[in-house]
């Protein structure tokens, strides 16, 4: 058998309609090039292999035994991808065009680039607002300040972003939809697998940035229904000071230590311990004045505290930067 131009790697748990609905559109939209599709499966414990390899049999299968996360059955599959290009896709996305020929026309056309992805759009096609491209986006989203332009600035001047001549250049790649050369990888290093879930893609964005340039293509979509296989994420109620899950605060910290170092590390842990008085005495305050319960209503300040207290259990692992599993 021919080498196929592109390995697409796809990570399953237990969603195996997701990903028919992916594969059908991957083959629908794809024109151009020849591929091969990887599923590495965190023991789904059901139909899944079954289901998918019957509609398309050419799919090769791969079972972790455990669940392993993204990082670990991601570079499962860069393992066994047989192309020289490949790409990690979400089991929750859609393609919409030749996002794939596109993205590996830019790879052959451009070696000085180490590794492409398309703009997200939402399921009814509009572009995903406050998308994440440069390290210092995602590090003054850590921050809990007061709303308002002036803690805007203060926070950009503190983590400013980069400026690049090439509009489509940036700092890191979502590993929803990830293209790169196994001889970029070969450099770089696979990801991270102490990382369990989220993180691991900019802490890697960073390693790939030193290979070359990463566009994110303006021209080239994808759906990404996004959660796809996470039950409880559309219940997790977005406030100002519960902006994440713990799973990602714990990998966003796991991801500042590394990069950034133990420095940055312990003022953002700092950060977080200060403001669980705060956060109870601000809304105290605001009780007081609107003739409230005292301690009425303090439902978000609760959660804020139990978030802070798990992350915490992570906290000399962290400091020390001791290789592991960091799951919640």
């Amino acid at each position: 058998m021919p080498v196929p131009d592109l390995s697409i790697i796809i990570v399953n748990y237990k969603t195996p309609q997701l990903i028919l609905n992916c594969l059908a559109s991957v083959h629908t939209f794809t024109q151009g090039i020849t591929f091969e599709v990887i599923i590495v499966d965190n023991q789904s414990a059901d139909d899944s292999q079954r289901i998918i390899q019957t509609a398309y049999s050419d799919v090769r299968w791969f079972q972790m035994g455990y669940n392993s996360g993204f990082a670990r059955a991601n570079n499962y599959g860069i393992r066994k991808a047989e192309a020289p290009l490949f790409l990690l896709l979400n089991s929750d996305t859609l393609l919409i065009d030749n996002a794939l020929a596109n993205s590996v026309r830019v790879l052959h056309d451009q070696p000085d680039v180490a590794a492409v992805s398309a703009m997200q759009l939402k399921a009814d096609r509009q572009p995903r607002p406050n998308l994440y491209t440069t390290f210092g986006q995602m590090r003054r989203a850590f921050y809990i300040l007061p709303s308002g332009e002036a803690s805007e600035r203060f926070l950009l001047r503190l983590l400013p972003d980069p400026h690049y001549t090439d509009p489509n250049q940036v700092e890191w790649l979502s590993g929803a939809f990830l293209m790169t050369r196994k001889t970029v990888v070969a450099r770089a290093g696979l990801m991270d697998e102490s990382f369990f879930m989220y993180g691991e893609d900019v802490e890697w964005g960073y390693r790939l940035g030193k290979q070359g340039r990463l566009l994110l293509l303006r021209d080239t979509h994808f759906i990404h229904l996004e959660y796809g296989s996470s039950e409880d994420n559309q219940q997790h109620l977005v406030t100002h000071i519960n902006r994440f899950k713990p799973q990602i605060q714990v990998s966003q910290l796991l991801w500042v230590r590394k990069q950034y170092g133990i420095g940055a590390y312990l003022v953002l842990i700092l950060h977080y311990i200060l403001m669980v008085p705060i956060v109870y005495a601000g809304k105290i305050a605001i009780n007081l004045r609107n003739g409230h319960p005292l301690f009425g209503e303090l439902k978000n300040q609760r959660a804020f505290t139990k978030q802070v207290t798990i992350f915490l259990q992570f906290f000399w692992k962290t400091l020390f930067n001791r290789p592991g599993f960091y799951k919640v």
